[in-house]
């Protein structure tokens, strides 16, 4: 790949959410604006080849991608109205978006709760904007719901048509309407920083989710789950430098904890102090309460692990999620042995039988019982893996489990 194909490539993952989001509050269309910001991505890499790299490679793209979309509008549009978006775009800032007024003035936080609109089933709300302000592609979006990616391909276009037909307006939804559509933004938010996670090369999408959750918490400082969404995130992100080495993983209980960031520690122990006081516990306040008895403990043995189990208890009666039930059998597991853990994870063979997660806990399960088959079940994880380093990582398990039999 050349310099220019890099810097294509660069400004591609760092800017591509916030150029859609500002050009779909210019021009009122996702579609539009998708459209123009792909087709400027396109001319970039074109042009950057022939004429170098500009100074400033990200206000390049925003502007070529206004152009197009201008441009792409006059064929489609009257002149009246082709008038009024050029007039609406030079009355903006110096990068041409009109800022608007209402309680929500970020811009990519605008467009999450613009797209979580109550007229979209959740999970169509939560796939749109995750492809349009995380970044991710449909294969990655897919991932995230543990669906085939052409499934998830489909719901986006009917997510699309939905927001066409209905005529669902682009605009700042109301204060009132703020906690309504709470659950998926969060969701959106959380998505996007475990996209993150998975990555040691996205640390960007890690960054922008915190960001995205003290923005939110600031709009809206008396919703308990935003408070535990950005306590569940910073602990989260306290162990992020002791996650990888030399670009592979290392799972929690290998981790040197010296690594670990305190202060991020501290400010996500606070927050999830705030949420006890509150007395109003939801999914990811419960999810950061965990991280937090995690972020306490000197190492795995010295871990809390009969907490662990029943605040996982707990969130299983609020969100009884086929992912929330796997780690509380890995936690089981560490409380009443390997044996308690394999059962727990059979119970699951039905919903999780296509995710690689499932079956590495197996094979973690099978191979502290002594059972043969746990390389098999290792090998099975790597298959369905979705990526490089998450498969040598479980093919290294898998041949250890070998070495244990012989």
């Amino acid at each position: 790949m050349t310099a220019d194909a890099d810097a294509v490539e660069l400004v591609f993952r760092t800017e591509y959410p916030q150029v859609v989001a500002a050009l779909v509050r210019v021009f009122g269309d996702i579609t539009v604006a998708e459209d123009a910001v792909q087709d400027a991505f396109v001319v970039a890499s074109e042009r950057w080849r022939r004429d170098g790299v500009p100074p400033n490679p990200a206000g390049w793209i925003v502007t070529t991608a206004r152009r197009r979309g201008i441009d792409g509008r006059r064929r489609a549009t009257r002149e009246r109205e082709l008038g009024e978006l050029v007039e609406a775009t030079e009355r903006g800032t110096d990068d041409g978006f009109e800022k608007d007024h209402g309680p929500v003035t970020d811009d990519q936080l605008r467009l999450i709760f613009t797209c979580c609109h109550p007229a979209l089933r959740t999970e169509h709300q939560v796939a749109l904007t995750l492809r349009l302000l995380g970044g991710l592609s449909v294969e990655e979006v897919a991932r995230s719901f543990l669906i085939g990616e052409a499934a998830m391909a489909k719901r986006m276009v009917r997510a699309k048509h939905k927001i066409k037909a209905a005529k669902i307006p682009y605009r700042v939804p109301n204060e009132a309407d703020l906690p309504d559509r709470l659950h998926a933004v969060l969701a959106v938010v959380y998505l996007i920083y475990n996209t993150g996670a998975d990555d040691p090369d996205r640390a960007g999408l890690r960054r922008e989710a915190i960001r995205l959750a003290r923005a939110l918490l600031a709009l809206l400082p008396d919703e308990p789950e935003t408070t535990g969404l950005l306590a569940l995130l910073l602990l989260v992100e306290s162990r992020a430098s002791a996650r990888w080495a030399a670009g592979e993983l290392v799972l929690l209980a290998d981790q040197d904890r010296t690594r670990w960031d305190r202060t991020l520690i501290a400010e996500g122990h606070e927050l999830v102090r705030t949420c006890i006081r509150r007395d109003r516990p939801g999914p990811f306040q419960l999810q950061a309460a965990i991280q937090a008895v995690h972020a306490d403990a000197k190492s795995v043995e010295a871990t809390d692990w009969a907490q662990i189990v029943t605040l996982y208890d707990h969130l299983h009666e609020l969100a009884p999620t086929p992912v929330a039930a796997l780690n509380r059998a890995i936690a089981i597991g560490e409380v009443d042995g390997p044996g308690r853990a394999l059962e727990e994870l059979d119970r699951l063979a039905g919903e999780l039988d296509s995710y690689y997660l499932w079956h590495a806990a197996r094979g973690a399960a099978l191979r502290r019982l002594g059972d043969a088959t746990a390389g098999d079940e290792y090998r099975r994880a790597a298959q369905l893996a979705p990526t490089g380093r998450d498969r040598r990582f479980l093919l290294r398990r898998a041949n250890a489990a070998v070495l244990d039999d012989n």
